[in-house]
């Protein structure tokens, strides 16, 4: 608990001249020390949320809001059975979200629908004055990025996006690393998000939310739109090594865009020239390469690459003045990162990352590892949905904040911005308004949250 305070009175030291910072430490009303969490949105992403928040004996679930019925059913029957009391379910139109969030009796809000609604079903939890917390996904204007912001800094309320990447081991390793000195001062870093996606994209997920000419929202924003869709698993590990808005921000970016072939070449050989899909004229280019520019000199390269024939991996480069760290290929596997440390790695040799995995396990993962690994994801998906119930418990910040969301979010229509200018630099806004000079890092500094 010493270690909650003394964060919970750093970040508070640290807002600035926030109106929010008072109201930041403050926890919502409560039965029995308890957490009240509801859930808009249990498909997929939606139902895996529902069963890592069950992990926790301290959370209760009083509503769950999906129009879709069987994933509302699947849902409230997950609950049920896990001993506590059914929830209500919400489903009438689609905006019973509106009534859910009105309820008094929930402390925080988890979000996993549809891209275009993250931002917008955020604002109103906020401004219902709840905790809110959403799954990942492009944000779909720097507008609506403001209203979230807006909307934190005029209610108190936090908002976390959950990215599971920043949990991932091997990069909370790395953060303590940067933290520890070990990389010398940065200077570049590569990211991405690489994946084969064409048969999701083209026909979509049987989520209930299909197009009435098929597909889904992801067909349907690769219709529309040729920018990164999908920035934030790549660069919410490299913000935090970075300490973006915490120190340093991301002051420009480029991004250029190729020719688009993969999403018509797989429709024609898995579909026929003849079915619906082949008519699509498809706005997304096959590779689109950003690179971002930090108010400290650093540079950052992110791919997005989901249209091809592929593995897949996250790219990922750490680069400093003293080492080297890559990993691509198979992700999820420690030996197939490598890392170089001047001084201590044989000249011009590589070594596997693995010992270094060891000797610098962040104290979130060293405990976790001794409680169990559980959960999607590689365990990450527990680990975040733990951290949101621990900051909604505690009245704490949230470890990823809205700032972070707007940031990593806005990637999206930046790209799409520069895209479409002949690859132009567009400037980040600076949704911290200044505070990013004085504000500190707030992710990985206990071993809970």
């Amino acid at each position: 608990m010493e270690t909650r305070v003394d964060r919970r009175n750093f970040v508070k030291s640290a807002a600035g001249g926030l109106a929010t910072a008072t109201a930041l430490v403050a926890a919502p009303a409560r039965d029995s020390g308890g957490v009240r969490l509801g859930f808009i949105g249990v498909g997929g992403h939606g139902i895996s949320l529902v069963r890592q928040a069950l992990r926790l004996d301290y959370v209760a679930v009083p509503a769950i809001c999906d129009i879709t019925e069987r994933n509302l059913d699947r849902a409230l029957d997950e609950v049920e059975k896990s001993g506590r009391t059914r929830p209500e379910g919400y489903s009438a139109h689609e905006e019973s979200y509106l009534d859910m969030v009105a309820r008094d009796d929930l402390d925080g809000v988890l979000i996993a629908t549809p891209w275009r609604l993250h931002i917008p079903m955020c604002v109103a939890a906020m401004r219902a004055g709840k905790y809110a917390a959403t799954e990942v996904g492009p944000a779909s204007s720097i507008r609506e990025c403001w209203d979230l912001v807006k909307a934190y800094e005029e209610t108190g309320r936090p908002c976390m996006l959950l990215e599971n990447h920043c949990f991932d081991r091997w990069n909370m390793a790395l953060l303590r690393m940067v933290r520890e000195g070990v990389f010398g001062e940065l200077i570049h870093c590569q990211c991405g998000y690489e994946h084969d996606l064409r048969a999701r994209i083209v026909q979509g997920k049987g989520t209930g939310v299909e197009l009435p000419d098929g597909g889904d929202y992801r067909t349907l924003q690769n219709r529309k739109r040729n920018a990164d869709l999908y920035p934030t698993h790549g660069i919410g590990p490299v913000a935090n090594w970075l300490d973006i808005d915490r120190g340093n921000r991301f002051a420009y970016l480029t991004s250029t865009a190729s020719k688009s072939r993969g999403l018509a070449a797989w429709t024609r050989d898995h579909l026929g020239p003849n079915s619906a899909p082949a008519g699509i004229d498809w706005a997304s280019g096959d590779v689109v390469t950003t690179v971002i520019k930090c108010a400290n000199g650093e540079t950052v390269v992110a791919s997005f690459d989901t249209r091809l024939p592929r593995p897949y991996s996250n790219m990922r480069r750490l680069q400093g003045t003293k080492g080297i760290w890559l990993q691509d290929g198979d992700a999820t596997s420690l030996d197939k990162s490598t890392i170089h440390i001047e001084g201590r790695s044989p000249p011009h040799k590589w070594e596997p990352f693995g010992p270094y995995q060891e000797e610098f396990e962040h104290p979130l993962w060293r405990r976790y590892l001794q409680e169990g690994v559980v959960g999607g994801h590689r365990g990450s998906d527990f680990l975040k949905v733990r951290a949101f119930a621990d900051c909604v418990r505690d009245g704490l910040p949230t470890v990823i904040d809205a700032y972070d969301t707007a940031t990593w979010m806005a990637i999206s229509p930046l790209s799409e911005r520069s895209i479409a200018t002949g690859s132009r630099p567009v400037s980040f806004p600076d949704f911290t308004n200044g505070n990013w000079m004085y504000n500190k890092p707030i992710f990985g500094l206990t071993d809970r949250v």
